[in-house]
């Protein structure tokens, strides 16, 4: 049962990941149309810069389980990534 929560909450922080960067595709898209009034544009401007932000750490989290994983014999030894299996 653990092992499936466990599967769950990471595809709960995937959804997190891939939601936030379509919001900030949607911000983006929205400031390029240039449609927006000064404020709004500042709104949506700071509210991409935070989502930015999010999605950077999700990254940044990730990179780093990828880190322990390769992790060896207290060396980190440097392979490419290959979705390849």
């Amino acid at each position: 049962m653990k092992q499936y929560m466990k599967g769950t909450a990471k595809m709960k922080n995937e959804e997190n990941f891939e939601t936030k960067l379509k919001n900030l595709e949607t911000i983006v898209s929205e400031l390029e149309k240039g449609d927006l009034s000064l404020e709004e544009s500042l709104k949506k401007f700071e509210e991409g810069i935070k989502t930015s932000k999010e999605c950077n750490k999700f990254l940044e989290d990730a990179e780093k389980k990828i880190t322990i994983i390769l992790q060896e014999n207290g060396e980190i030894s440097e392979e490419p990534f290959s979705v390849d299996n």
